[in-house]
């Protein structure tokens, strides 16, 4: 029915519309009733006179076509004016106006031209209903008339007319006058017969959403267990008996366990702890007792890294244990330097044409190589080959070097002495600055 509607104001081939004259007056912006039905013959394929007269009915009762000065929406075949709705109040937009919008509009035109636009019998009777109903929001209502009333005052005299109509004829249609059909209220009965139509592929449409909702829910479940799998899940008795065993172990080292020895300078006048750390020829045994506890307690020990520095040169694998000590710097350093220290270790350690290569397997250098392409700026873009040469260190060449007879001998020694000082040549005799 739209389609029809926009070829009938087509510039080309619709119906014509003109401002006609009656009597003193000027109507803008219409057309007859006979030009309407002539139209509808001319270009529509039918023959029967009561069939277009019927269309032209449904046109008009839908609020498409109205005439100008009466309430009831229907066409007649004379020179009665009619008038189109503007696209913005057809039906199809789904207009549903309550009765607070049809209070506005009737004390609107209470405001307007009584001569032009007065208020039907009908109209009278549901302005003075409304007006009961809403007595409390009367004073909002009445201000918000008058405020649309100035905006339509400002309109040019022949705009404004034509809005008015149009305005009437939205409200014609959505409440029509007495004894007139209300083509906007639904039909229960058709409404009834789409709704069987409708309910079978409903039930479709449910069944297979329950069954969506139903495998989206088994595939969560799915995955949250094969996550419990891949979760490490240890007994409190074993957690009990790790703790109790590391707390065996370092309780020799804790002050608040046991005695220190030499005693803590801080909270005494004894100097003995400090002579035993700037010692160049002797190493307490305790700390060559806790340099099995693990790689991370050597590598912590200025003099055991020193010791396990020499050990790694004997079996030629000393630059694991350099580019390990300058990942560790690169944390330290400031930022401005970060880039051109990225770029030095990688040159030196991971590049082609390095220097001290270090033994990475392919994912991982691959993997640092792109990070360090992606942004050099980043520190911690070598910690995934660093991690994997702590722990190259840590499973091979760490085992050897607690093996051997001379680490061996001073543990024996630091256990007939108890904490008391090894006898054990330090290697750090040359590097003694580098540590003091």
């Amino acid at each position: 029915m739209e389609s029809l509607i926009e070829r009938m104001q087509s510039c080309q081939g619709g119906i014509p519309v003109r401002t006609a004259k009656h009597f003193l007056t000027k109507i803008p912006t219409c057309f007859t009733g006979a030009a309407f039905v002539e139209w509808l013959v001319t270009n529509l394929d039918v023959t029967d006179h009561n069939e277009l007269m019927h269309l032209a009915h449904l046109i008009s009762s839908h609020g498409y076509v109205f005439p100008i000065d009466d309430h009831v929406l229907t066409v007649k075949n004379d020179f009665t004016y009619y008038r189109f709705q503007t696209p913005f109040l057809w039906p199809s937009n789904n207009w549903q106006p309550d009765d607070y919008d049809y209070a506005v509009y009737l004390c609107k035109r209470t405001m307007q031209n009584k001569q032009r636009l007065e208020l039907a019998d009908h109209e009278a009777q549901a302005l003075a209903r409304l007006q009961k109903t809403f007595s409390r929001k009367w004073e909002f209502i009445y201000l918000q008339a008058e405020a649309q009333a100035k905006v339509d005052r400002r309109r040019d005299r022949i705009e404004r007319k034509v809005l008015d109509s149009q305005e009437q004829a939205f409200w014609d249609l959505h409440r029509p006058a007495p004894g007139c059909v209300n083509t906007t209220e639904e039909d229960l009965k058709k409404t009834q017969r789409c709704m069987k139509d409708l309910l079978y592929p409903l039930s479709i449409l449910f069944h297979y959403i329950v069954t969506l909702a139903f495998l989206s829910k088994l595939l969560s479940q799915i995955e949250k267990f094969q996550g419990l799998l891949q979760r490490r899940r240890v007994k409190v008795s074993k957690v009990s008996e790790c703790y109790m065993s590391f707390s065996e172990q370092y309780s020799e080292y804790d002050p608040f366990v046991t005695t220190s020895h030499p005693p803590n300078p801080w909270i005494s006048d004894s100097t003995d702890f400090w002579q035993l750390q700037d010692s160049n020829f002797e190493i307490p045994a305790w700390r060559i007792n806790r340099w099995s506890f693990g790689l991370h307690e050597l590598l912590k020990d200025p003099a055991g890294r020193e010791h396990f520095r020499l050990f790694l040169q004997k079996e030629f694998s000393a630059e694991n244990l350099k580019f390990w000590e300058a990942c560790e710097r690169l944390k330290k350093i400031s930022l401005k330097e970060v880039k051109s220290a990225v770029l030095e270790i990688y040159n030196d350690h991971l590049g082609k044409m390095s220097t001290d290569p270090v033994n990475l397997d392919g994912r991982v250098l691959e993997s640092v190589k792109k990070n360090v392409e992606s942004d050099p700026s980043n520190r911690y873009c070598l910690d995934e080959a660093q991690d994997h040469i702590f722990l190259l260190m840590k499973r091979d060449s760490y085992n050897r070097f607690i093996r051997l007879d001379l680490h061996k001998e001073f543990c024996k020694s630091s256990r007939k002495k108890g904490r008391n000082v090894a006898t054990f040549p330090d290697p750090m005799l040359k590097y003694s600055s580098n540590f003091h």
